[in-house]
């Protein structure tokens, strides 16, 4: 930047100025920098702005795979937010084990960075806090544990309970639940919604109905397997999110069985027969997300904003509840 100064005959300031588009340049002078700027092959050193303004210019992503439809929209629609603002994103997959977390997002924490989204899957974020006084941490469809931070989720327990409603309305008393990780507070709350439903509905609840650890079509076979051996299986399945809902559709061909999945996911309206949802909206979880960073960042930050949103969730009706 000192070169190019020297070149146009202007201050290191003006050339900031220049390259940041700041309309209160003259043209004339902004006209002889981007000639230096030419000659001189410039672009901007990006460590030392990190330096100089004590965080870069990113906002770290971390979710428990990327793969996975929901969270995958959540860190783009995170993305471009963050580009809007100028700035860049950077995603890591925290895995499903909770033991890994804490180094992975220990990792981006050291890069300084302007913000953090997490979408948690450890049990404990009580060591967290001595990270918040620096950088905005927003955490998203799951809550922290140990620690009070901005948080936006969706109505699990109303979202099941609206899923399985709607199936004790095409006449099923025997509804499976079947999931993934019950021990996290998405799922705990989604299980709290299906008791609620059948409970207010009189069917009594039989928790042999439950199936989790299911992730995979293997899971999702083997599951399915158990719950059909019982001696009343089940007539319809409430699966508990959008990779359980993928295996399960997988694993149903050629012979169904009415189910609502809790999340979207792609092509789940093209599937035969297409897939009944309760909808998350990820992108507008994510752009809340990364809003809430770039608000944290302004002065009197805490000033009328909510630490925690819960967003509410609606159903979306296809063929898989009829078949």
């Amino acid at each position: 930047m000192r070169d190019v100064a020297l070149r146009a005959g202007v201050s290191t300031k003006t050339v900031s100025r220049v390259f940041n588009d700041d309309p209160h340049v003259l043209p004339d002078t902004r006209a002889i920098v981007e000639a230096a700027m030419r000659e001189l092959n410039y672009v901007p050193n990006a460590l030392a702005t990190t330096f100089r303004a004590g965080r870069a210019s990113v906002i770290g992503v971390a979710v428990p795979d990327v793969v996975d439809p929901f969270f995958a929209a959540i860190a783009r629609s995170v993305e471009d937010t963050a580009r809007r603002h100028g700035l860049s994103t950077l995603v890591t997959s925290l895995g499903e084990n909770p033991a890994d977390e804490r180094a992975a997002l220990e990792s981006l924490l050291g890069r300084q960075l302007t913000g953090l989204v997490i979408a948690p899957v450890g049990t404990d974020h009580s060591w967290l806090e001595r990270w918040r006084g620096h950088t905005p941490i927003v955490f998203v469809d799951r809550a922290p544990a140990g620690l009070v931070t901005d948080t936006f989720t969706e109505n699990d327990e109303a979202g099941a309970h609206l899923a399985t409603a709607h199936l004790l309305s095409h006449g099923h008393r025997r509804i499976a639940y079947l999931g993934d990780m019950v021990h996290l507070s998405t799922e705990t709350k989604r299980v709290e919604g299906w008791r609620r439903a059948l409970r207010e509905a009189g069917v009594e609840v039989d928790e042999r109905l439950v199936a989790s650890q299911v992730s995979d079509r293997e899971s999702a076979a083997s599951a399915l397997e158990r719950l059909r051996a019982l001696d009343a299986p089940p007539t319809a399945i409430f699966s508990a999110n959008a990779r359980s809902s993928m295996a399960l559709a997988h694993v149903l061909r050629g012979n169904p069985l009415p189910f609502v999945g809790f999340g979207d996911f792609p092509m789940a309206d093209t599937l035969s027969p297409a897939v009944t949802v309760i909808d998350q909206d990820p992108r507008r979880i994510g752009a809340l997300a990364a809003e809430r960073v770039f608000a944290r960042l302004e002065p009197d930050a805490g000033l009328g904003l909510d630490e925690v949103t819960v967003i509410d969730v609606s159903l979306v009706e296809r063929e898989s509840c009829r078949v």
